[in-house]
């Protein structure tokens, strides 16, 4: 079964801001960053586990992914996987969900 990919409001805020700060030094790898951050979730709606349980929320549902040094935040509901957030790795989620 394939789950359906929903990507929220403030996932897709959080990616415009990531791809201003990294456009200052080069839009091309801005661009790069912005289109691997999109494709990395589309193997999720086949294996929507792939990814490992976020440690601040130790949920099973909660889980992130990551592209270079960002974290893609999903939750897994029913069929359907919501994009929560995406942040820098170094963040420490505390106000998810």
């Amino acid at each position: 079964m394939d789950y359906k990919l929903i990507w929220s409001p403030q996932a897709i805020e959080d990616i415009v801001a990531i791809a201003e700060y990294i456009a200052r030094d080069s839009t091309i790898y801005a661009e790069s960053t912005v289109e691997r951050i999109f494709q990395a979730p589309e193997k999720l709606m086949q294996f929507p586990k792939l990814g490992r349980i976020v440690p601040e929320k130790n949920d099973e549902s909660i889980r992130e992914i990551f592209v270079f040094q960002y974290r893609i935040i999903y939750e897994i509901q029913a069929s359907e996987i919501h994009i929560l957030t995406v942040v820098h790795g170094k963040r420490i989620i505390e106000d998810l969900v």
